[in-house]
């Protein structure tokens, strides 16, 4: 192996977390190198990616990475029962998530970082000043890259963090599978400006499926789980053709398959670092498991850490022990309480008694709400503007 190449930070990932850090660090004058093994990073493009307009806002999102706008909701069951909520105006996008790391990957080059795609971190140690990273390309090249700071952005995988110790609770994990597919555009239409989610034991056990808008003519289908080593699950594959046939889009084109996992611990109490190695995104817990959410929250970690890592690279290195704390009050005092909420929700419906509890929770919501308050416990997390009433449901007492 050949001398160390030298940066200030080596990213590992070239999701939404990795490339936003990396843009804010090189427009402030750091030399970041970031690598994925991906060739291309429109591959491998699983997200349901369905944003709130503040986040859209907030992220200076362009119009091109936004395949459609939303601005209701429409909810299938538990029963055969179809609820609506609409607002007469946009409340939020389905991104391209393909366009968006493109994007992102665009932004972070222009401001001087370098991107080396085909190429894993497979291994590091720390040395003087910080750390040397290990790194190997798609034809088994071998490189090594010597940094002050090398960051974990490999999401739910933790390829360099690992597995959080015992101590701060368990992983819960999810599962997902969506398929990009073509339609008439009358069939797009029913589906147009509105998330739509099928919810039920008979829908999707211990889980939910949902369908979205893209461009005309094509809709995101798919269907997501939280795991239960109690129970025997059927395949995601099976229960996303059974959704097909159910909402009659069982003879559209599939266009493009992909899936992905979703692990998180529920309290977040994590190491965020070890030495010269720091956790950004999903490697520290920032997938939402009540609604399978993780980009915003992912780039909203990469906006918590860069302030810091900027103070550490000019020498005060005490900063970073902010990192954790600073990331739990972005993401709120509701962030754990929504974490419970999704276990006991999603884990506890698989038989007629949770959808009843769930019915009479979304029959409530749909006597009570608009859109925009609807978006507002679902995005936002703000269960108390429904009272206690609605908390029992939803955790299962009633």
């Amino acid at each position: 192996m050949s001398e160390p190449q030298t940066c200030e930070v080596l990213i590992a990932g070239a999701g939404p977390a990795g490339l936003q850090l990396a843009r804010r660090l090189a427009q402030a004058g750091v030399s970041v190198v970031v690598v994925d093994p991906l060739q291309d990073l429109r591959q491998a493009a699983f997200s349901s990616a369905a944003l709130p307009l503040s986040a859209v806002t907030a992220f200076k999102l362009p119009a091109h990475v936004q395949a459609a706008r939303w601005r209701g909701w429409q909810l299938h069951g538990p029963d055969d029962a179809q609820r609506h909520w609409m607002a007469d105006h946009d409340l939020g996008a389905v991104l391209d998530f393909g366009a968006l790391r493109q994007w992102l990957a665009e932004q972070a080059v222009a401001a001087g970082a370098r991107l080396q795609l085909g190429w894993a971190v497979r291994g590091w140690h720390t040395a003087s000043g910080g750390a040397i990273a290990s790194l190997r390309g798609a034809g088994g090249q071998e490189q090594a890259v010597e940094c002050r700071w090398l960051v974990d952005a490999t999401g739910q995988r933790r390829a360099l963090l690992g597995e959080p110790p015992a101590a701060a609770g368990a992983l819960v994990a999810g599962a997902g599978v969506e398929w990009l597919i073509q339609v008439p555009q009358a069939q797009w239409q029913p589906w147009a400006q509105r998330l739509s989610f099928m919810l039920g034991s008979q829908w999707v056990p211990q889980g939910y499926g949902w369908v979205f808008p893209m461009q005309p003519g094509q809709l995101k289908i798919g269907v997501c789980r939280l795991h239960d080593a109690r129970r025997e699950q059927p395949p995601l594959h099976q229960l996303l053709r059974q959704l097909q046939h159910r909402l009659d889009l069982a003879a559209a084109p599939v266009l493009d398959r992909h899936g992905g996992l979703i692990r998180s611990t529920i309290r977040r109490r994590e190491p965020h670092q070890r030495g010269p190695l720091l956790g950004l995104g999903d490697a520290v817990s920032t997938g939402n498991l009540l609604g399978g959410e993780g980009i915003r929250h992912a780039m909203a970690s990469s906006d918590v850490l860069a302030p810091l890592l900027l103070e550490a690279l000019g020498g005060k290195l005490e900063a970073l022990r902010g990192y954790a704390p600073r990331l739990r009050r972005r993401l709120g005092w509701r962030w754990s309480l929504s974490g419970r909420l999704a276990r006991r929700t999603w884990i506890g419906l698989h038989n007629s008694a949770a959808d009843q509890r769930l019915q009479r929770l979304l029959e409530g919501l749909q006597q009570k709400s608009s859109a925009e308050e609807l978006s507002a416990l679902l995005f936002d997390y703000r269960f108390e503007r429904y009272g206690l009433k609605a908390l029992p449901y939803v955790l299962g007492w009633r």
